[in-house]
């Protein structure tokens, strides 16, 4: 689905800039194209590279498509008004209930054995793995005995608030997307997500 579609316009799309004489103003261009597949409107306001082969940018992003207008307002109202944060890695994470923490579990538990269906789940490699996205130890303790059950996608999906839809879409999609391929199990459940976090922003 999502690695079939983009990654391969994305090469393309490296290929040419690597080509381009100008490349500056063509990537800029091209990088405002990509979060507008996102539904981002985004103006790169700066670029600079630097001698660790890493860019630099700086962005200004307009209000995102499909985004509620009062929602949109709250969060640049609160970024006016908020201090900055010396330790943000603190906020990082939303504050779930336990039963919205359990639910995202065992979600990305049902993601993981989707993934490897027919390969006994080593928790050694997969831990490291839902590391690197940020997952907590709390977390990971619950994905990892989520695991020793089958999960069944359609009973999770039932009365799946689209808060928690919109948290795990993401992570769901770095899962699925580890092995750079993503089987009918797994699209299946991002479209499902997907969809649970459609009348949100539709409304």
């Amino acid at each position: 689905m999502l690695s079939q579609i983009v990654r391969p316009m994305v090469r393309t799309q490296i290929r040419l800039l690597a080509s381009c004489q100008a490349t500056r103003s063509t990537l800029i261009g091209t990088i405002a194209q990509w979060l507008g597949f996102l539904g981002v409107r985004a103006q790169v306001t700066q670029l600079n590279a630097g001698s660790d082969q890493k860019i630099s940018i700086s962005l200004t992003v307009d209000q995102p498509e499909g985004c509620d207008k009062q929602d949109w307002q709250q969060i640049v109202s609160n970024l006016n008004q908020e201090t900055v944060d010396t330790n943000p890695e603190e906020h990082s994470q939303p504050q779930l209930t336990p039963q919205q923490q359990s639910k995202l579990q065992r979600l990305l538990a049902y993601l993981i054995q989707a993934a490897e269906p027919e390969v006994r789940i080593s928790w050694e490699v997969w831990s490291r793995q839902l590391q690197a996205l940020g997952l907590e130890e709390p977390m990971l303790l619950g994905v990892r005995s989520a695991l020793k059950v089958p999960q069944s996608l359609e009973q999770l999906l039932e009365g799946l608030d689209p808060d928690i839809a919109a948290i795990a879409l993401p992570k769901a999609v770095s899962i699925a997307l580890l092995d750079r391929r993503v089987n009918a199990s797994e699209d299946k459940a991002l479209t499902a997500l997907l969809q649970l976090m459609k009348p949100r922003n539709e409304g």
